[in-house]
């Protein structure tokens, strides 16, 4: 977990503390539960924007991709 530091005006404070008191949970537990119920609540588009798509403008199987890279190692080594 990471620990995070927030600011609460006093009267949220308060409901807290009594909140936590009633409840036996602690009030580092009812923030988090707090927070997940609003993201889990969002309806907020979770990704804004496709990814981007490359096209090197040749299909190669992995096999070949395979070939050419330990052709090009064989090449580099001969110059060596």
């Amino acid at each position: 977990m990471l620990k995070t530091t927030v600011y609460l005006p006093e009267e949220l404070e308060t409901r807290l503390e009594a909140e936590a008191a009633a409840t036996g949970v602690s009030k580092a537990e009812l923030i988090r539960r707090g927070i997940a119920m609003l993201l889990d609540g969002s309806t907020r588009p979770r990704h804004t924007r496709a990814l981007p798509v490359f096209d090197s403008g040749r299909a190669m199987t992995a096999e070949a991709m395979d070939d050419e890279i330990h052709e090009h190692i064989r090449e580099r080594a001969a110059r060596r």
